[in-house]
């Protein structure tokens, strides 16, 4: 007799319209529809026992967390994954996907980190044109042609919180740039080893259209605002420098989403210039300065902000964002709806045997109309 399995099964979010209700109860349009997923889903290198204490043990081991994080992604749907924390890259993620109709890109984090981010799309649905990587040391090597450091460096200390799991995944890798030099050196300060990955993409069906995205993965520490801030003008100009690129060699005007982990909750200041160009009413906030390319949220723009995508008993916020450049021709119809605070296998932190990561999947479904 076959034994059954006790396992808990993995929850996976549902999308749903903006409008209310199921997303398949929609009518048909003769636009393009495409589904977005945004996840950080918790580098292996940083789960250890000790860090995640909360956590049921059996669920933090790779084979356990691989299966489940897998489970997931197949069940999300998604013509676009973005996905940040991913150092299992060549021997899990890239074959694994494939197998189930994914394309990747991916860059590592700098130095000696072993993490980075990967945008994952439907063979079936996208055309790869052109990629482009973000290193966010670059800004220490240009600190000499202009200062990029915001001068207040203590602003954001109280609105983005104790980040206590953050604080111990660091220490996980011993040589932190932050240990290696004067960290009042505007040089060391900027150096974080972060990256981010901008690519180009042909949508078919129903008619051609190329779409812009971008997945990133902002620095962490609540001491250095001033740096992520930086890092978060830095994205926007060179997002912005690119869609111009693709803009003039393919005779276009792209779509642009921007995705990823930003490490600030909405009311600190790197997600209030982010999303400043995005909404003309919004009062201006001082030293922030022009946004390149104007950015929305996908569920501020909807339904509001999550009230968490991060849980864990240190610290519960929302960090992760999908952002789309707003236009008479792309809108997201549908949203993936997530979790409260009561809800089962939310209560006590992630990740358990329901959730593999400590963050949450953030996701939105696209329409473009032709122009």
């Amino acid at each position: 007799m076959r034994k059954m399995s006790t396992a808990p099964s993995p929850i996976c979010p549902k999308f749903v319209s903006v409008e209310g209700g199921d997303i398949y109860s929609r009518n048909k349009s003769d636009g393009i529809r495409f589904r977005f997923v945004s996840y950080n889903i918790l580098a292996q290198a940083y789960v250890k026992s000790s860090f995640f204490p909360h956590s049921p043990s059996p669920c933090l081991k790779w084979k356990a967390r691989s299966r489940t994080i897998l489970s997931i992604l197949r069940d999300l749907k998604a013509d676009f994954l973005c996905l940040q924390e991913v150092d299992e890259y060549d021997a899990f993620y890239k074959g694994n996907m494939e197998a189930h109709g994914y394309s990747s890109i991916y860059i590592k984090r700098s130095g000696s980190k072993r993490d980075g981010c990967g945008i994952f799309y439907k063979q079936n649905c996208a055309e790869l044109l052109v990629e482009e990587i973000i290193e966010y040391n670059d800004l220490a090597d240009s600190i000499e042609n202009e200062v990029t450091v915001d001068g207040d460096k203590n602003s954001d200390k109280v609105a983005t919180g104790n980040r206590g799991a953050e604080l111990k995944k660091d220490s996980a890798n011993k040589s932190t740039p932050k240990d290696c030099g004067d960290i009042n050196d505007p040089c060391v300060r900027l150096t974080r080893d972060c990256v981010g990955i901008m690519a180009a993409f042909k949508l078919n069906n129903p008619f051609p259209h190329i779409v812009v995205v971008a997945n990133t993965h902002l620095y962490w520490d609540p001491e250095l605002a001033d740096v992520k801030l930086a890092q978060a003008k830095y994205l926007l100009s060179r997002l912005s420098q690119f869609k111009t690129t693709i803009s003039d060699r393919y005779e276009c005007m792209p779509s642009v989403i921007v995705a990823g982990d930003f490490n600030s909750v909405p009311r600190d200041k790197v997600y209030q210039y982010l999303t400043s160009g995005g909404n003309p009413s919004a009062p201006p906030v001082e030293c922030l300065g022009e946004v390149p390319i104007p950015l929305c949220s996908v569920y501020a723009h909807t339904r509001g902000e999550p009230a968490f995508t991060n849980c864990t008993p240190d610290f519960t916020d929302t960090l992760d964002y999908i952002f789309f450049s707003p236009s008479d021709n792309i809108k997201p119809v549908g949203i993936l709806e997530l979790p409260d605070s009561e809800s089962p296998g939310i209560v006590g932190g992630l990740p358990n045997n329901f959730y593999p990561s400590d963050h949450l999947p953030v996701g939105a479904e696209f329409e473009i109309t032709r122009e």
